[in-house]
């Protein structure tokens, strides 16, 4: 897994109105979470930003260097703006070097499949898996070749392979990819350079981020 490292603040001002005098100064209320309990930290929206970009497209282990200490946290979730799309809030979870923790782990499919070469369409299937394993086994993404893929061919989770370590809990009947002739009934999304205010988009949309 990719490593990131992240300079934060103690967080001690919580509630709605403290959130967004934070937002305004050019900072993102956080907490990371751990066995029930949490802390309230506060991060630079342009540091934090950087690292949203790429969080949302690689499983990242990151360190969270407060004044006193260190903490070993994986990405748990985020909020944005349902207009805006601005970043609100995110939730960071602890995690030990030893210890195994159930994540989602980002697909990506590599080559060009035979089929498509032939008039099919590339379908994509499900976007993630969920696996368990102790942080430094979990992948950023699983790569899955679809190149020898032809028309009516298919690569479920079953025909993965896993190195040795990670459960896999998702359903291994999931369809990663899949090549069809309906072309005109496919949707294809082109894939794009994402940048900063794309990505917080893809967040989940928050009526309001809850603080405690």
């Amino acid at each position: 897994m990719q490593k990131y490292v992240l300079e934060v603040e103690p967080r001690f001002k919580l509630g709605k109105g403290a959130a967004r005098q934070l937002r305004k100064k050019g900072i993102i209320p956080c907490i990371v979470y751990k066995d029930g309990k949490s802390l309230p930290i506060q991060i630079q929206t342009r540091h934090l930003l950087r690292f949203m970009n790429i969080a949302t497209k690689e499983k990242i282990f990151v360190t969270l260097k407060l004044p006193n200490e260190e903490k070993q946290v994986i990405l748990k979730d985020y909020q944005v703006d349902p207009v805006s799309g601005q970043l609100l809030h995110v939730d960071f979870m602890e995690v030990s070097a030893t210890e195994k923790i159930r994540v989602t782990v980002p697909v990506v499919l590599t080559g060009e499949a035979i089929g498509v070469k032939q008039g099919g369409v590339l379908q994509h299937g499900i976007s993630e898996i969920e696996i368990e394993a102790i942080p430094e086994k979990i992948p950023g993404h699983i790569e899955v070749d679809v190149s020898q893929l032809e028309i009516g061919d298919s690569i479920h989770l079953r025909d993965i392979k896993f190195e040795e370590g990670i459960k896999v809990l998702s359903d291994p009947d999931e369809v990663l990819a899949t090549v069809t002739v309906e072309a005109e009934e496919a949707e294809i999304k082109p894939v794009e350079e994402m940048v900063e205010p794309e990505v917080i988009k893809k967040g989940k949309k928050a009526k309001e981020e809850e603080e405690e």
